[in-house]
């Protein structure tokens, strides 16, 4: 059985910024808003339908550590909250494949961010959750 070590040597770029170095995770949600389609005479519920097409509902989480010189964390999160932005995530550096696919949520909404979250000897950490937008995937 093949496996795959996700985020050893990922790409995490957020409104066309490297972010690296400086994220510990990242999660990607791919979702669809739940339609009922059940109808007098069914026996269960039933959502969706091959004629039946809702809104994408994605998420990406990402866990990032705090810093505050140029082109980095802060520099680059402070000024999206409350605005579209575009994120792009592969599993390793290497070029886009079916086996390294890459993921852009574009138009995505970054409603809040904490700029200090540090307790005393800790590496000050943010997770930020991009909500909405479209999200594509790229094998080639």
């Amino acid at each position: 059985m093949a496996t795959t070590v996700y985020l050893s040597n990922p790409t995490v770029t957020i409104n066309s910024v490297d972010l690296q170095d400086q994220c510990t995770s990242a999660v990607v949600t791919y979702a669809f808003d739940q339609l009922e389609t059940t109808a007098f005479g069914d026996t269960a519920r039933k959502f969706g339908a091959s004629t039946v097409t809702s809104l994408q509902n994605n998420t990406i989480e990402v866990e990032l550590y705090q810093s505050y010189a140029a082109s980095e964390t802060e520099a680059t999160i402070f000024g999206l909250v409350g605005i579209q932005t575009t994120l792009v995530l592969k599993p390793t550096s290497a070029a886009v494949s079916a086996t390294n696919p890459s993921y852009t949520l574009s138009n995505c909404y970054l409603s809040a961010h904490s700029p200090i979250n540090a307790n005393l000897g800790e590496l000050s950490t943010l997770t930020l959750t991009f909500s909405g937008g479209s999200l594509v995937k790229a094998t080639s």
